[in-house]
């Protein structure tokens, strides 16, 4: 172990089989010779986190008690092992929380991010809701200068967002939005920064649809009103549809109203996750209108980090305003009863001493 580290942390841990976290004091991760251990700063919360925090049928049947939370942060490199060059500590870092296995068929043609034995930071090993966090090098990501803290923590949805834009094209092409969640919103702001014509999102809360205007959207529209699809069609050229669906709701409903308002030929990026099977029209839909569909998963390593990038510090995405509160570790039930209320958008935990300045400045 380095000079200077604890020999313990605070740790979110699922340690009980039903609803919540329990903070508790756990060992500091051990490192090889090529990972990275990372004081961790602010961490993000996101829909997964919530499904661990329920404890739903997913959940329970993926992670194991015991286990750190969390796959969203930035924080500063705090020791490396003897063999990482990429990296040295104090270095202002956030990272891939997918960690392939190297050695797959996907892994070994480019296409990591669909790893068939993938580990996921705070689901499969142990995550950043917690003081310290470990990666191996190739998976940690130094941040430039020019982009903020908070928007440093936020790498993760932002590559979501980018891999579902930038899986085919939408410059010069009507775009529509589904859901305005964290990732929603920001996969607005980079449909239309990556040229898209017309950007219509759709989302039932209307806190989120005005966020939506302010993202970029050209228009939005509440998913509930009876008369959105004709309202929609018509926006459209000879009414024919979208060029392009983007959905990022995982609701059943949206994304086959999402299917029926594309155009014939026309193609559709899928981010969001039902919750279970669903039922869809795939003669009428999809096969007699000739679409192509995209599954998204994670980020195209590292492809999507490189556009991430290049987005950020060009100016042309600005995902700030997506963050609504912040949390110190300690009150992590408040930050996910705001997620669960509507309240919130983007929720981060404030973790390690600075962070606790922060607060106290915050609310003092």
């Amino acid at each position: 172990m380095a000079e200077g580290l604890p020999a313990t942390m605070r740790a979110l841990i699922k340690a009980e089989a039903g609803p919540g976290f329990r903070l508790v004091e756990a060992p500091l991760p051990a490192y090889g010779p090529r990972d990275v251990l990372i004081r961790v700063e602010r961490a993000g919360i996101c829909g997964t986190d919530l499904h661990i925090y329920e404890w739903d049928t997913w959940a329970a049947g993926r992670v194991r008690l015991g286990r750190v939370i969390g796959h969203e942060f930035m924080g500063q490199v705090a020791a490396v092992g003897p063999a990482v060059r990429t990296v040295a500590p104090g270095t202002r870092v956030s990272g891939e929380g997918h960690i392939g296995c190297g050695h797959c068929y996907c892994c070994r043609t480019g296409q990591g991010h669909i790893c068939d034995r993938v580990d996921i930071i705070g689901i499969d090993v142990d995550g950043c809701f917690a003081d310290y966090v470990r990666l191996p090098e190739e998976n940690v990501w130094p941040l430039r200068p020019e982009v903020p803290d908070e928007v440093g923590a936020l790498s993760d949805p932002l590559g979501n967002a980018m891999h579902t834009v930038m899986v085919d094209d939408v410059a010069g092409r009507s775009v529509l939005v589904m859901g305005a969640g964290a990732i929603g919103l920001l996969i607005t702001a980079i449909a239309r920064a990556a040229g898209a014509l017309d950007v219509v999102t759709l989302d039932v809360n209307p806190r989120k649809l005005q966020m939506a205007r302010a993202m970029g959207a050209d228009a939005v529209q509440d998913a509930r009103d009876p008369e959105a699809p004709a309202a929609l069609l018509a926006r459209t050229r000879d009414g024919r549809g979208f060029d392009v669906l983007l959905e990022a709701s995982g609701h059943p409903a949206g994304i086959r109203m999402g299917l029926r308002l594309l155009r014939s030929g026309g193609w559709a990026g899928l981010l969001g996750l039902p919750a279970g099977e669903m039922g869809l029209n795939l003669a009428e839909e999809v096969i007699f209108k000739g679409i192509t569909i995209h599954g998204v998963n994670g980020r195209k390593m590292y492809e999507t980090w490189y556009q991430v990038e290049d987005f950020l510090t060009h100016g042309r995405v600005r995902p700030e305003a997506i963050v609504t509160h912040r949390f110190p570790l300690e009150r992590v039930d408040e930050a996910f009863a705001a997620l669960r209320g509507g309240e919130a958008i983007k929720v981060l935990l404030e973790v390690g001493e600075a962070a606790d300045a922060s607060w106290v400045a915050r609310t003092g």
